[in-house]
């Protein structure tokens, strides 16, 4: 699988507008890779875009994606579906209003997700039912699993009630990928499908000190409810046997620029810290020996 990192931040872009702090400072001044923006995930194969943050847009066209044939979300939090008109402005004919039959979007997703997008509103009503009257998307629900291409996709929940959110599986002949972005405790680690896989690719948790304003997490905090710290999170992906660990959604409010998690990764050979644009082959993962080399963008072994 040919996987891209669109976005690699979290909630708050870096820069986060009118903020003064070091990091903010450092990412305007030098761009990317200090910049960051909303969680988003591309997988070439298929043509599947994960998650549409408000800067989708930017992060097609800087990735030059040329097409997108499914979208898929996590769950239906602001910073991963406030960019959803983008699949208005990938399929519009303005001659018509309606979309390029050829452009359509396929809209996957489990049951749950696809019962509750209807929450999502316009003054007019239900975003969804609009894409879908002018053709930009047609809807598809699955239960658990759903195949395009070959790719295997599972569905699995991360149950808090009504703020269920999905890590997805992909699986491709030898090759297994964990996604899990965002408010993943707790992690269903009694699955068979996360274990042993491929990568894992999962938010880091909670930073507990360098925080901006020196800050620390009461043991209240309501992030504790939804996310494990960053020494836990390291001990689920030991847990689960994860071959490589690359961490995303990476939040503006840690203070952590990118060169500091340059410096972390060197303390765990097989983590890395991803940034906007980040491209990778599963398939050139290799598990036995050597270390990732970030080169051109990609993840390569070095020898």
């Amino acid at each position: 699988m040919k996987i891209t990192i669109l976005g690699s931040g979290g909630c708050t872009v870096i820069p986060k507008p009118c903020c003064d702090c070091q990091v903010c400072k450092q990412a305007r001044q030098k761009g990317h890779p200090y910049e960051r923006t909303g969680p988003a995930l591309f997988i070439h194969d298929i043509n599947l875009l994960i998650d549409t943050p408000a800067e989708i847009a930017c992060q097609l066209n800087r990735s030059e994606i040329a097409s997108v044939d499914y979208l898929l979300f996590t769950h239906l939090d602001p910073d991963h579906v406030e960019g959803f008109r983008v699949v208005e402005q990938i399929t519009l004919d303005f001659r018509t209003w309606e979309a390029y039959p050829e452009k359509q979007i396929n809209l996957i997703l489990p049951e749950y997700l696809h019962d509750r997008l209807k929450n999502i509103q316009t003054a007019y009503g239900p975003v969804i039912e609009f894409y879908e009257n002018q053709g930009f998307v047609r809807s598809v629900s699955f239960e658990d699993h759903i195949v395009i291409g070959d790719i295997q996709i599972t569905a699995i929940p991360v149950d808090r009630g009504s703020q269920t959110v999905f890590i997805y599986v992909f699986e491709q002949k030898n090759a297994r990928a964990v996604y899990a972005p965002c408010d993943i405790r707790p992690f269903p680690e009694h699955r068979a499908e996360v274990r042993k896989a491929d990568f894992l690719v999962i938010q880091p948790g909670i930073f507990e000190e360098g925080l901006k304003h020196g800050f620390v997490y009461p043991d209240d905090h309501i992030s504790r409810t939804t996310l494990y710290t960053f020494e836990e999170t390291l001990a689920l992906a030991k847990r689960i046997q994860a071959g490589r660990i690359l961490f995303v959604h990476l939040e503006e409010y840690w203070n952590r620029s990118y060169d500091d998690y340059l410096l972390l990764e060197k303390k765990f050979p097989n983590v890395r810290f991803a940034y906007d644009g980040l491209t990778f082959e599963t398939g050139n993962w290799k598990l036995e020996t050597g270390n990732w080399k970030l080169e051109t963008g990609n993840l390569k072994l070095e020898t």
